[in-house]
C-alpha cells in the first residue's frame, strides 16, 4: 500500500507489540484481501490477528457474528447491500455493553456520500486503500480503543453533514448509477485511464469499459468529455 498524506496517524504500529487485536476483513476482492492479510495480519509483528474474511454482505454477518472480533475492515461496496447493510445487520453487536464490536471502512472511494452514509449507519472511522500498512494498523487500534478515525479531508465531509439540518438533495440521475459506476465514473472524471482505473478497482479493462458504456448511456452522454464536465458540476471530481 502507498502512502497518503493526511491520512490517519499515530503510534508506530511496530511499536509495543503487546497490543493485540482480533479483526475481520470484508471486502469482495480476494486479492485486496490477501494483500491486506500480508500487509497486517502478523500477530508477532503487528498485533492484529485475522479471524475471519467474508466476501459479501450475508458471509459478513455470519462471520462477525460467530467470530466476535474487536475491529471489522468494511468495504463500502458490497454484494448482497453495501457496507451500510452489514452495519444494520450488526447493529446490536455495536452496541452491546462489553466487548462491542467496532467497524472501520477501508474503501478506494472518498466521495462524501460513502463516507456520511456508513457513518451515520455506525462506523467509526473511514480510510482510503491508499493508506500505508503502518497507519493502517494504528488505525485498527485507536478505533478497538474507541476513538474515531479519519483522514482530514474525509473528516471534513461528516463535520459538514452532522453540522447541516438539511437533507441532501435527491439527485435522479446519480440514482439511476449502481455504486460501481459511480466509483468509475469518478475517476474518469478524474482524468484516470482505463487501466489505472482497473487497477484501483480490481477489475478488468473490459469491465471498466462496460460501467463507462453504462453510465454513459443512463446520463445520456456521447464521451468521457462530457461525462467530465458533467461531474464537475455536480462537485463529483
Amino acid at each position: 500500500m502507498s502512502d497518503e498524506t493526511g491520512e490517519a496517524t499515530g503510534t508506530e504500529a511496530g511499536a509495543g507489540t503487546e497490543r493485540r487485536v482480533r479483526v475481520v476483513l470484508v471486502d469482495d476482492h480476494r486479492m485486496f484481501r490477501t494483500g491486506v492479510q500480508a500487509e497486517i495480519g502478523r500477530t508477532d509483528v503487528t498485533g492484529v490477528e485475522v479471524v475471519g474474511e467474508a466476501a459479501d454482505v450475508d458471509q459478513a454477518v455470519t462471520v462477525i457474528t460467530a467470530t466476535r472480533p474487536e475491529v471489522v475492515l468494511l468495504d463500502v461496496h458490497l454484494p448482497g447491500g453495501g457496507g451500510v447493510e452489514v452495519l444494520r445487520r450488526c447493529a446490536n453487536l455495536m452496541s452491546a455493553a462489553e466487548d462491542p464490536v467496532r467497524f472501520l471502512a477501508l474503501s478506494v472511494s472518498d466521495a462524501a456520500e460513502d463516507v456520511i452514509g456508513v457513518i451515520r449507519g455506525g462506523a467509526r472511522g473511514y480510510v482510503t486503500k491508499t493508506i500505508t500498512g503502518t497507519d493502517l494498523v494504528d488505525s485498527i487500534f485507536r478505533v478497538q480503543e474507541g476513538d474515531a478515525v479519519f483522514s482530514p479531508r474525509l473528516a471534513g465531509f461528516v463535520l459538514d453533514a452532522f453540522a447541516s439540518t438539511d437533507a441532501p438533495p435527491v439527485d435522479e440521475d446519480m440514482d439511476r448509477l449502481t455504486q460501481r459506476e459511480r466509483e468509475v465514473l469518478r475517476l474518469i472524471a478524474r482524468g484516470y485511464a482505463y487501466k489505472e482505473i482497473a487497477k484501483q478497482l480490481y477489475i478488468s479493462v473490459k469491465t471498466v469499459e462496460s460501467h463507462v458504456s453504462a453510465v454513459l448511456r443512463k446520463l445520456q452522454l456521447s464521451n468521457r468529455h462530457e461525462l467530465t464536465r458533467w461531474a464537475t458540476a455536480r462537485r463529483l471530481v
